[in-house]
């Protein structure tokens, strides 16, 4: 599997992009069936395949439609504390609503 720790976000998205081509070739879909499917228009779905640029909302819709939705679920999961001193400071640790920055 790939690491995106070396990449740059626009290669990320080249990335994303690519393997949603190969899905949805895959899965024997033209661009065209794919941006019915998705509710998308073709030439949003023709410039994400060759560009990665693509919205938010537009991207999740292709996805739901390639079946791999569930895919993003576990991308902005918190990162867990390293370590609590006891069990008093377990149950104090609240969750944060801001950042301090």
């Amino acid at each position: 599997m790939i690491s995106f720790f070396l990449m740059t976000p626009r290669e990320v998205a080249g990335y994303i992009a690519k393997q949603a081509q190969a899905k949805r070739l895959s899965l024997n879909l033209s661009q065209k069936t794919l941006s019915e499917r998705a509710s998308v228009s073709f030439g949003v779905l023709k410039k994400f395949e060759r560009t990665g640029k693509i919205s938010l909302e537009s991207l999740l819709k292709i996805a739901l439609s390639l079946g791999a939705l569930e895919d993003f679920k576990n991308a902005f999961q918190p990162t867990p504390p390293e370590h609590f001193g006891s069990l008093d400071d377990l149950l104090k640790d609240k969750k944060r609503k801001r950042g301090q920055q």
